[in-house]
């Protein structure tokens, strides 16, 4: 059961690296392509709604496995190291709130509509003339 409280122990830290992210996003001294950046990430790591399901075999969970940890790793990269330290502090010593789901999700739901409005649009544009 050692290999459990391990995971457990990751995903908490998992957790609270991401809520620094978004407190990060939120400071005024990260650079304005940091905090795009951070948006898409965090947005997609909290939303409950994936680009790739997770039904779809071996392909949805390649998002949660490899996109996920592989977009904090960069974001990390790009926010000022004081900056990072001071909201990792902060997302261990203060509670993760609930408001910041519903941002994530409308963030991903907004990504979506325009995705599904570019499509449409070319789709139109090439093929309905």
């Amino acid at each position: 059961m050692a290999w459990l409280k391990s995971w457990k122990e990751k995903a908490k830290r998992l957790k609270t690296e991401i809520y620094a992210l978004y407190l990060a996003y939120r400071d005024p001294r990260v650079p304005w392509y940091a905090k795009a950046f951070i948006a898409a990430i965090v947005g997609y790591a909290l939303c409950p709604l994936d680009l790739i399901p997770d039904f779809i075999p071996v392909l949805g969970y390649v998002d949660d496995i490899i996109l996920i940890p592989a977009g904090i790793t960069l974001a990390i990269k790009m926010i000022p190291q004081d900056v990072l330290e001071e909201c990792r502090e902060r997302a261990r010593s203060e509670p993760f709130s609930k408001r910041t789901h519903w941002v994530a999700v409308v963030l991903i739901v907004l990504i979506w509509l325009l995705a599904i409005y570019v499509t449409i649009k070319v789709i139109w544009v090439h093929f309905m003339k």
